[in-house]
């Protein structure tokens, strides 16, 4: 699976008896189904948000309340105000409101000191390359975005202004500044930034492409701006005086440094949720809709990123207000707390384990797909690991089906040959010759380590658990049909093709891939079970069957957990070091390697069921 964007839109885009999961496959479709259609009201919590203070006053919303804290603070006689803006933030509006109620002496936009755009272009051409989805991790730095002549020329006359207000304001703002009074940092959400580049509101990193289609815009950040921005955020994180949470357009809202430090060492002390986000496919379902309760007008919902903390959001609670910063954040400023000290070392400030859900209930196939294998998404991409991957099936019908690895003796070159065609002349392509097609049912585990051929089948709802190289996915096949704007999905065969697994065929699979579901442990009240991933994939996944309380322990390292059956559950500390969070079915939660011990317990369960949860961390042993 790939970006929500990339794939919704590329133009060429949630008992008392003792625990017994081995019952009846059809009994066991008919109760969770039946346990899904009884649910009146959606309990999943759509804005979960980590409280860092009862009162509302820690944190000013609005511009008027915004000017009147930072203008005390810009009343000497000389001050020099940076607010460096993350892409995507609307500068010009910022800069308005600033300049309105601030009354500045100078104002100096960044924009002004960028390269023109023709040499940022070919500075990037490498990184771009002409590919319409995939480029290259880049290696830049905002100062390589900036005009070292016009950089300097600019601060000797910020040196000449000898008193006042001045402000310096973009990308790249405290590079111009150097050496400010005040630092305000304007954030901005991933998935924010995505809407405003679908609706033509924002461009690139030093270019005037706003208008240019939003797949090569999204494409352009992921590889380009945010890899940017975000090594500048890297560096002045500790040193910003002031957090500007743009996502809202119109109620911009400012917390202190020290409020959002405050806020984000809170987080990483206790379990927590990332804010999920929601999207519709060419393949999407209607599972969602109804089960987390979304809006109803949408024709579909294919996705949810429920923990992908590169690009979910994080809401910080302050009394009644919501302050809304990126996820990665958290990553940033305490990789150690947060991941463990050998998840970090492996990874650094990356948080390498992603959940997401797959709705095709009541929908149709994901294209036949296959991941990089790791020397090939290092080689090509200058990614350092690849995107393993595997599918948790949460629901399911009768029918629903997984496509996975290869049938017994079939010919690479054939098989390739008809992929070509059926891109090239819209012809059906047939599956059925090449590829296996395995019955889903609820609670179904497949692996998917990279190089396999896969796809999860209409009528299902898939709890997708991997490794967070989230975008590159190299399409075979989509089944002839285009994409929600009409126009054909890109088809990736040169890519797929080197790194095909051709002997992952039918038996291997049965063997290797497939519920591969081991006992581990078990007592009163609850059984605890290993259900992969494979060996070639970095990520060990444990499922918990309970009618009370769990034990659990970090380990060291980060845990990731969704609550796959059970209506609601408590996550408690053992020792009271942090306030319990309550979980609801399909809800994903993460637990910081610095929790340590901690406790899972069903608070409501359905007649005769049992709760689940199934948890994800990075091996780190042999």
């Amino acid at each position: 699976m790939r970006s929500l964007w990339l794939c919704s839109s590329l133009p060429s885009t949630l008992s008392s008896s003792r625990i017994s999961p081995r019952f009846n496959a059809r009994k066991r479709t008919r109760r969770v189904n039946s346990y899904m259609n009884m649910r009146e009201l959606s309990n999943y919590d759509k804005h979960p948000f980590t409280r860092v203070s009862t009162s509302s006053s820690d944190c000013q919303v609005g511009w008027l309340e915004i000017l009147r804290r930072l203008r005390p603070l810009t009343t000497a006689r000389r001050c020099l105000l940076c607010i460096e803006c993350y892409p995507g933030v609307f500068v010009d509006a910022v800069r308005a409101a600033v300049v309105e109620g601030l009354k500045p002496r100078r104002v100096f936009d960044t924009r002004d000191f960028f390269k023109d755009a023709q040499t940022i272009n070919d500075l990037l051409e490498h990184d771009l390359s002409d590919d319409p989805v995939f480029g290259r991790l880049t290696s830049f730095t905002i100062d390589d975005f900036l005009d070292t002549e016009k950089c300097s020329q600019a601060r000797e006359r910020i040196h000449g202004v000898d008193k006042g207000l001045i402000l310096v304001i973009g990308n790249g703002a405290v590079r111009v500044a150097q050496a400010p009074d005040v630092l305000v940092y304007a954030d901005m959400a991933r998935w924010e930034i995505q809407q405003r580049q679908r609706e033509g509101e924002t461009g690139n990193l030093g270019v005037n492409n706003a208008q240019e289609t939003a797949s090569g815009k999204y494409k352009r950040g992921f590889f380009v701006d945010w890899r940017a921005a975000d090594r500048l955020k890297k560096e002045i994180f500790t040193k910003i005086d002031y957090l500007l949470d743009t996502n809202d357009r119109h109620t911009p809202k400012l917390i202190s440094g020290e409020n959002l430090r405050r806020g984000l060492e809170m987080t990483v002390s206790r379990p927590f949720r990332v804010v999920p986000f929601f999207d519709p496919g060419p393949w999407g379902g209607q599972w969602m809709k109804k089960i987390c309760n979304l809006p109803s007008d949408a024709p579909n919902y294919a996705w949810c990123f429920d923990c992908v903390p590169e690009e979910n959001s994080l809401l910080l609670g302050f009394g009644s207000v919501r302050v809304e910063i990126p996820s990665i954040d958290l990553v940033f400023s305490h990789p150690r707390e947060l991941l463990g000290e050998a998840v970090h070392a492996r990874f650094g400030s990356e948080f390498p384990i992603r959940f997401d859900f797959l709705d095709t209930m009541d929908g149709g196939n994901l294209s036949l797909q296959v991941h990089p294998l790791t020397e090939y998404i290092q080689d090509v991409f200058g990614m350092h690991y690849t995107q393993d991957e595997s599918y948790y099936v949460l629901d399911a019908k009768e029918d629903a089906v997984v496509y996975l690895g290869l049938k017994e003796g079939i010919s690479p070159e054939a098989m390739i040959a008809d992929l070509k065609r059926a891109r090239d002349e819209l012809w059906k392509f047939p599956d059925e010759k090449y590829v296996n097609k395995w019955p889903a049912k609820p609670h179904d585990h497949f692996l998917i380590p990279a190089g396999t051929v896969h796809c999860s089948g209409g009528n299902s709802m898939v709890l997708e658990i991997s490794a967070t190289p989230y975008i590159f996915t190299f399409k075979m096949w989509d089944w002839n049909r285009l994409g929600l704007d009409g126009e054909a999905r890109p088809i990736h065969i040169h890519h797929a093709e080197p790194n095909i697994q051709w002997n992952w065929t039918t038996e291997w699979v049965r063997s290797n891939l497939i519920n591969q579901v081991k006992p581990v442990a078990s007592g009163r009240g609850w059984r605890e079970e290993k259900t992969g991933l494979h060996e070639r994939e970095f990520i060990e996944t444990r499922r918990h069957w309970f009618t009370g309380p769990v034990n659990h322990h970090t380990q060291g390292g980060v845990n990731v957990l969704n609550l796959v059956q059970g209506e609601e559950a408590v996550v408690e500390s053992p020792h009271g070091t942090f306030d319990p969070l309550v979980v609801h079915y399909a809800e994903t939660f993460i637990v910081p390697a610095a929790v340590g011990p901690y406790t899972i317990r069903p608070i409501r369960l359905h007649q005769g069921a049992n709760s689940a949860t199934i948890k994800a961390f990075v091996r780190t042993n042999p």
